[in-house]
């Protein structure tokens, strides 16, 4: 049977649905909510010096924020206009000039004064540059000294003592590409990407229960289900243009549910300013939250599964869809032993969700012919990530929630083409179309034209370990090429990372913008690349949205502040190799963005349709509309698997809390406003139970100390709706209470989550002498001194 396309944007309905406002008075005026028009008029104040390349960015390129995949201003689900102040936010880093001369040149002590957000505003890398050992200022260069530097570091060094990594910040699947092409032609699988660090046990979950690797469903699927669940996703907040998918399934009859630990007010009422009913009167957009336990979401799981399975002794079907299970699953009695075996307390402590609510919930979905199940990073980081992932499959599976219209599996990614990159290659443990294995590498390497390295690869944390092992060792990193990303505020234990990072030989930056990292030492130079945007990129580019639809975005001329030294990302790349293996380097080579898609249409059969991409408005979703299509799973037997577990031990000791960190008004670290819109918090506040601070004699507003034996965080109390015993504390700031070292067994991805303690600072202090922080809340100073 062949596969079912998707039937592009649907329209609108028109009429509004007074009963989904938030409140009749326009515009949610006097409540603590985002400012969208006054953020949108800022945003094009600060583009007013190159506002006709910013407005054929908005209406003619694809969205470099997140993975909706808004095409202009359009996309494949709602006809009409979509904007987002997401989409908005980034959009500054394609519009700005170059950083001035005399600050850009300045002393590396007065750049290191600036924090991530005042660099990135201070403007665009004009030049290649250097900062070599001992030396107090970068210094310009040429492409070809800075190339040749790097090239002839590479030729000294074993292929498995440098690594390469790409961020998620527009980059396109033709760079992603060419950069895993180049790192294994180069002789090295230490190849990582950003999606390490968000949604790879999505992954690694799904291909385990049910062999796919990205989401089974489109976004339409949400707009008529019966019930639309996230699961530890603040969709709303990383995704805006989504609320509008929420607002139209909610006018279909949708029911929309949240598991999650805090009642986050963005996922309860959201204005929504492309659409004119929920930007004047706002939307209810959650109708149940399940606030369960930071890490408790798969005893929450096993206790819907226990219902099912009590529900099923009384009548059977009442509950399982036994027709679906029986044609399409495997391991049915294995899961039911499994999950029976553990008893209602254990599934109630751990969940921290009462037997009646789970109960309810359970029957909810037992009720239901068609449900979606849509999760971000409060599921995947954990260190039982893929354990999560599978237990959800688990669930759609015993239902029947799986390839077909309105049900699935949606892993909710946060970044635009992030999906692309490990679907390129661009990843240790996999190549173009399939894994890094057996076949797949014989039929890469006849493609290619050369061996490739058959050691395994290691994973962005490990191979930041990796440079502080002894200097003889093979595995040690000298030298590492990132392509954007700042591990100084997105990876754990950040000051083990700028040990690491100022321990390498060569680092070099291939980026838009300086970040924190960028400004450490290393031991030889420290390179700085000016990159191109996806939007400067010769002959347009490609990206792969969350529904698998992967979009041309075309080069758009126009611009004012044009950096004229900045090179395409994936031209870099070829360059670099043909610099270190001149002999063979015309097997890494291509002329164009067209031949770079032929290739990949031929390495990922998924892809085949990508090589007919070439002007604006071009999209082709690989897979069809849903994948799983009709229950038949794409493993070895054609069958899902579900995965039986244990609830996991989170070793929590008694009066210890458990933390996890969360997004505010920012874009991954890049952060956008000190302030949280949504709730008022600002980046130190740490979030709490009311009860759980009255019983420590905490006030809100008052300091307060996080500690552990890791770190210790100093903030301030502030009241939210969050479920006892658990704390919010804001990424990045709260990376200092994570250690390094602690990956998922599966994914590789760092834990974000771990216990603590909270005190009052006073007491604390009292208590105890200890290095706080450099980083203090300054009006805390007298507190705590």
């Amino acid at each position: 049977m062949g596969k079912t396309l998707h039937q592009g944007p649907i329209k609108k309905s028109k009429l509004p649905s007074p009963k989904h406002w938030v409140s009749p008075i326009p515009f949610g005026l006097g409540k603590v909510k985002p400012k969208h028009i006054r953020d949108s008029v800022k945003i094009f104040w600060e583009n007013k010096d190159n506002l006709g390349y910013a407005a054929n960015i908005l209406t003619k390129g694809v969205c470099d924020g997140c993975a909706l995949g808004v095409a202009g201003l359009y996309d494949q689900t709602l006809t009409g206009p979509h904007i987002c102040t997401t989409r908005l936010n980034v959009l500054r880093l394609n519009t700005m000039p170059a950083i001035k001369h005399d600050i850009l040149h300045a002393d590396i002590d007065e750049l290191r004064k600036y924090s991530s957000t005042e660099l990135r505003k201070l403007g665009r890398i004009p030049y290649p540059m250097i900062r070599r050992k001992g030396e107090r200022k970068f210094s310009r260069i040429t492409w070809d000294e800075a190339m040749d530097t790097i090239a002839t570091k590479m030729k000294q060094l074993d292929p498995k003592q440098y690594a390469f990594y790409l961020t998620s910040r527009g980059i396109t699947n033709e760079s992603y590409y060419v950069a895993g092409k180049a790192a294994r032609f180069l002789g090295t699988n230490n190849i990582d990407n950003a999606s390490r660090i968000c949604h790879s046990p999505s992954k690694t979950g799904l291909k385990r229960s049910v062999g796919i690797g990205a989401s089974s469903a489109n976004y339409q699927d949400w707009i008529g289900t019966d019930i639309l669940l996230f699961w530890g996703s603040v969709a709303s907040n990383s995704s805006p243009v989504s609320t509008k998918y929420m607002l139209e399934a909610k006018k279909k009859g949708t029911k929309i549910i949240v598991v999650n630990p805090y009642k986050e007010p963005a996922m309860d009422k959201y204005w929504i300013p492309s659409n004119v009913e929920s930007a004047l009167f706002g939307t209810k957009v959650a109708d149940d939250f399940y606030q369960v336990n930071i890490g408790g979401d798969i005893a929450f799981m096993h206790g819907i599964m226990k219902h099912w399975f009590e529900m099923e002794e009384k009548e059977h079907g009442s509950a399982i869809n036994h027709e679906f299970v029986q044609k399409h699953v495997n391991g049915y009695e294995e899961l039911k032993a499994k999950v029976q075996e553990q008893s209602w307390d254990a599934i109630v402590k751990s969940s921290g969700i009462t037997k009646e609510r789970i109960v309810e919930l359970a029957e909810v979905l037992a009720k239901s012919n068609n449900a979606v199940f849509a999760w971000a990073l409060g599921l995947t980081m954990h260190s039982f990530a893929t354990d999560n992932v599978s237990q959800v499959a688990n669930l759609a599976l015993l239902r029947g929630f799986l390839g077909r219209k309105h049900n699935g599996l949606m892993p909710f990614r946060g970044h635009s083409s992030v999906q692309g990159s490990g679907e390129m290659g661009a990843d240790p443990f996999v190549l173009p179309g399939g894994d890094f294995y057996g076949e797949n590498i014989k039929r890469i390497e006849k493609l290619w034209g050369f061996e490739l390295p058959k050691w395994q690869g290691d994973i962005v944390g490990v191979t930041l370990e990796n440079i502080l092992l002894p200097k003889e060792h093979e595995r040690k990193i000298k030298l590492y090429y990132l392509s954007g990303g700042n591990f100084l505020e997105t990876m754990p234990e950040p000051d083990f990372v700028e040990k690491a990072l100022s321990e390498l030989e060569i680092r070099v930056h291939q980026d838009i913008i300086l970040n924190t990292s960028t400004l450490v030492d290393a031991k030889e130079a420290v390179i700085v690349l000016p990159a191109k945007t996806r939007y400067e990129q010769e002959g347009g580019g490609t990206s792969t949205s969350t529904e698998r639809m992967v979009y041309f975005s075309p080069e758009i001329e126009g611009n004012k502040n044009i950096i004229e030294e900045a090179r395409s990302e994936w031209k870099i790349y070829i360059d670099l190799a043909k610099r270190v293996k001149p002999e063979t380097a015309h097997l890494v080579d291509f002329k164009d963005g067209q031949a770079i898609r032929d290739e990949i249409a031929k390495a990922n059969p998924n892809y085949d349709g990508i090589q007919h991409l070439k002007k604006q408005g071009d999209v082709f979703q690989w897979g069809g509309a849903w994948l799983c299509e009709d229950g038949v799973c794409p493993t070895s037997d054609g069958k899902g698997n579900l995965v039986p577990v244990d609830i996991p031990d989170l070793n929590k000791a008694p009066g210890a809390f458990y933390l996890t960190s969360r997004r505010g008004k920012q874009f991954n670290s890049m952060v956008y406003n000190e302030t949280d819109p949504f709730n008022g918090a600002e980046r130190y506040d740490v979030l709490m139970n009311k009860e759980d601070a009255n019983d420590l004699s905490i006030q809100e507003g008052e300091g307060i100390v996080v500690y552990n034996q890791f770190g210790v965080f100093q903030g301030r109390a502030k009241f939210v709706d969050i479920a006892r015993g658990n704390l919010g504390i804001f990424f990045p700031e709260g990376n200092f209470l994570l250690p390094k070292g602690r990956y998922e067994k599966y994914a590789g991805i760092p834990d974000y989550n771990i216990a603590c303690h909270v005190e009052k600072a006073e007491r604390y202090v009292a208590r105890k002498d200890v290095n706080y922080l450099e980083k203090r809340v300054e009006d805390l100073e007298q507190e705590v001194s």
